[in-house]
């Protein structure tokens, strides 16, 4: 009987504290936004959510996400599963935080080459102009909250981004976060498929289930995206396309700008930029089993980066590409949010 009262115990206490924590998180607004970007006629959609009451925060507290090569910024990093999305893991944290999506991608304007064939045009969206679309995202905040610099974080292709950007910007930037780096390629990508490109390409649901598990053991697969999870991330995803969302099976399109940079640089051995430009402290984040930009590129850029106050990396076991979505995505918020927290100083 006084066993069964001590579990009675401790499980109405750890009730009480899981209630008492979601009590004490704070209330988050949310505002959008369409800015101009640098590019006369191209709207650039900005996420914003932030600690209700509060509309003073400090450059240090201050972040910008930026997406991948093929979806959205908003079904990534602001998708509500398990009632949670990084974006509200940060924000709950004290932080002003934003999400963009580059031209050509989620509500963002879609370039008028993606109304007519994909044949009919050369790759679009290459990434020295989602380099600039970034600037035009990083300045409106700027702007915004009257600071001189922010944090920046990138996933996959957005990685190439925030990294590009920052060296033409180190004054802008007060930390940089690279989930997923890309660098010199030495294996074959998943999303080059070798013949002709034109202005876009099209993804099924099915094709995008499949390059999620690329290089995931088969015994591994069952349980690494807990139910539902992936398809409420392909229904909001595929959502986001106004003219690929009605085809029959429905697709999303993606600009191929992306694509003819991994050929032209990547793919054949030339890096866009040197990360020894970066001079800000740079954390890097990574999934063992991750297909799309294996561990060796991590482990490339990583030494590359000669010129930081400082730099870190964490690689998480039994994480694909898309860890973010995945049941270890917690060690990941957890192992960024450390870094951003964090107030170190060289030498200290």
């Amino acid at each position: 009987m006084k066993s069964m009262l001590r579990m009675l115990s401790g499980a109405l206490l750890l009730f009480l504290s899981m209630n008492a924590n979601a009590a004490n998180d704070p209330q988050l607004v949310m505002e959008e936004f369409m800015v101009p970007a640098v590019d006369p006629g191209i709207s650039l959609y900005v996420r914003n959510k932030h600690p209700q009451g509060v509309n003073l925060f400090p450059g240090e507290k201050i972040l910008l996400f930026v997406h991948g090569a093929t979806y959205p910024a908003e079904t990534a990093f602001d998708l509500q599963l398990n009632g949670l999305s990084w974006m509200d893991y940060i924000a709950r944290h004290g932080y002003d935080v934003y999400l963009g999506d580059l031209r050509g991608y989620g509500k963002s304007t879609r370039p008028p080459e993606m109304d007519k064939p994909a044949a009919d045009n050369e790759p679009i969206v290459r990434t020295e102009t989602a380099v600039k679309d970034v600037g035009a995202a990083v300045d409106f905040i700027l702007k915004r909250r009257g600071v001189s610099k922010i944090n920046l974080l990138g996933f996959s292709w957005g990685t190439t981004i925030m990294g590009w950007y920052t060296v033409q910007n180190n004054d802008k930037v007060n930390r940089l976060v690279l989930y997923a780096p890309q660098w010199i390629r030495t294996t074959p990508s998943l999303i080059n498929p070798g013949d002709k490109l034109g202005a876009y390409r099209t993804v099924s649901r099915d094709a995008a289930k499949g390059r999620w598990l690329a290089g995931v053991a088969e015994d591994k697969k069952a349980d690494l995206i807990p139910s539902g999870w992936f398809e409420a991330w392909a229904d909001a995803t595929f959502a986001t396309d106004p003219v690929g969302s009605k085809q029959t099976p429905p697709v999303l399109r993606a600009p191929n700008g992306v694509v003819q940079d991994g050929r032209e640089f990547w793919g054949a051995g030339k890096a866009l930029y040197d990360p020894a430009g970066i001079r800000v402290p740079t954390f890097l984040a990574h999934a063992e089993w991750d297909a799309d930009l294996p561990s060796y590129m991590l482990h490339a850029y990583f030494a590359k980066l000669t010129n930081t106050p400082y730099k870190r990396y964490v690689e998480i076991g039994e994480g694909t590409h898309t860890v973010i979505m995945e049941k270890n995505r917690m060690q990941l918020f957890q192992a960024v949010q450390q870094f951003l927290d964090e107030r170190l100083k060289p030498n200290q």
